[in-house]
């Protein structure tokens, strides 16, 4: 390969790493935005942000909204994704079993997920009980204020769980100092638990229950959770991590990865 060509496709790989920021920064931003905004955001050369705004507004990748210029998501996207959803298993199935939890739990169930180094909420299905409890979809939330993060870094070692983990999302929304060697404490309890319950870090009347989806291999790539009023949780606790346990334990069979349940369910019943 010559020099000329071998500049050529390194600049084209920085193209592309920063178009993907631009799609990545608007989805988390949620809103319309105009391109010299996010070149200031993102902290990249305007001229270059206009440029590849063009190109993926030509794509369909972008839309103008809002007026003034502003861009947002593009509907070629829902098309991306439609087809994404439509091949990805894991998506399916975990939507059917939401539908199950919130049916038989009354509570919202959810499907969470590590986004790069945050939690979020991938899928989530409402209970039909009169309070309810909601959480946005797609919102980026410490990995340490939630009862899933214990599960979602439980195969990695307590170096690369640091590493991933920056130092202030240890800071938790009261303004206590989450020292992370407790935190990896709990990661390792919940590891062996097979399931992570407690009280919201976030809103303090929540009870969140949190259990593991295992791909082949054992590493935990997504969790099925219960947000339930903390009275309501506390009272039905069992009963909430059997049905949770059971739905994860369906989804992790299908992608290849087997447990002796059994044992954990001796351990929840003895640290009761």
């Amino acid at each position: 390969m010559t020099e000329a060509a071998g500049d050529t496709i390194s600049r084209r790989t920085r193209g592309l790493d920063r178009a993907f920021e631009i799609l990545e920064f608007l989805r988390v931003k949620r809103q319309p935005m105009r391109p010299n905004e996010i070149a200031s955001e993102i902290g990249a050369p305007r001229s270059s942000i206009y440029e590849l705004v063009n190109l993926l507004l030509s794509h369909g990748m972008l839309d103008y909204q809002g007026g003034d210029g502003r861009v947002f998501l593009g509907r070629r996207l829902y098309f991306l994704g439609t087809a994404y959803a439509e091949q990805f298993d894991l998506m399916r199935e975990c939507d059917r079993m939401l539908v199950r939890l919130a049916e038989e739990t009354r509570e919202t169930a959810q499907m969470c997920l590590l986004e790069g180094r945050k939690y979020t909420v991938a899928m989530m299905r409402e209970g039909i009980r009169p309070f309810r409890i909601s959480s946005n979809v797609g919102e980026l939330v410490s990995v340490p204020w939630t009862a899933s993060g214990r599960l979602l870094v439980s195969h990695l070692s307590d170096e690369q769980i640091l590493d991933l983990i920056p130092a202030e999302d240890f800071v938790l929304p009261n303004g206590r100092l989450f020292e992370p060697a407790d935190f990896i404490a709990q990661v390792r309890q919940a590891g062996r638990d097979g399931y992570f319950t407690f009280n919201s870090e976030v809103e303090n009347f929540t009870q969140c229950f949190a259990v593991p989806i295992h791909q082949a291999d054992g590493a935990c790539i997504a969790t099925l959770c219960l947000v339930a009023p903390r009275e309501d949780g506390l009272r039905n606790r069992d009963a909430y991590l059997d049905s949770l346990l059971k739905a994860a334990d369906e989804i992790s069979e299908k992608l290849g990865f087997h447990s002796d349940r059994d044992q954990q369910a001796r351990n929840r019943v003895s640290s009761r």
